[in-house]
């Protein structure tokens, strides 16, 4: 995978180069401020953009304004955000063009590689990988909590570990139940969500929208 990393720190900046290079990725750029990750992805096309989301000269938003111009020119381009801080308002304009290829990370989660291979790998994969810190907070901030009442408690860990961007085989290992179950909790949130079998509409991304109040 062709990578684009920016991030201001030099010492993480380089650090994150060698885990992605050491895990068989190409970092073809890598840069210290949002301006330079606009021209590094229109001169290189990445597979995927890895930001940090503050960054030079005000660092207040200026890695998150870039990814979401750089998903405006290459819809469905996969990013991976992080930030020190969990950041709603970001997370949420983010997610707001769509949470398909989007990922969100705090910096400590960043330094588990693991953790930070594994999220990459499934935002790369057209999926949606947030932290749990982050799901926690949107989700308190979230105005839809009314719909969301009408899940049993097992049902709601089982949806926020959706949003995590879990598969179910990951959500049955996590929880120590079979898959075959975790199914029956997917199919209960879809119809407790209102949310009907269609050829046009992704129903496990709308659940995670709706749980997101996006």
């Amino acid at each position: 995978m062709r990578i684009v990393v920016a991030e201001d720190t030099a010492i993480l900046r380089v650090g994150l180069v060698q885990l992605l290079e050491d895990e068989g990725h190409e970092v073809v750029a890598a840069v210290p401020d949002a301006s330079a990750l606009l021209a590094a992805a229109a001169a290189y096309a990445p597979d995927a953009v890895v930001s940090d989301i503050r960054m030079p000269p005000t660092h207040t938003d200026e890695g998150l304004r870039a990814a979401i111009e750089l998903r405006r020119q290459r819809p469905g381009l996969p990013v991976l955000i992080f930030s020190q801080y969990v950041e709603t308002q970001y997370a949420a304009r983010l997610l707001a063009g769509g949470s398909a290829g989007v990922g969100y990370l705090l910096k400590e989660r960043v330094l588990d590689t693991a953790d930070f291979v594994d999220a990459l790998e499934r935002v790369a994969a057209g999926g949606t990988a947030l932290d749990p810190e982050v799901v926690t907070q949107l989700v308190g901030a979230s105005p839809a909590r009314g719909s969301l009442d009408r899940l049993s408690p097992r049902e709601q860990e089982v949806l926020g570990l959706m949003a995590e961007g879990r598969s179910n085989a990951a959500i049955a290992e996590q929880l120590v139940v079979t898959e075959r179950a975790v199914e029956k909790h997917v199919a209960n949130i879809f119809l407790k969500l209102d949310l009907p079998v269609s050829g046009a509409d992704h129903r496990r991304v709308l659940a995670v929208l709706r749980y997101l109040g996006a």
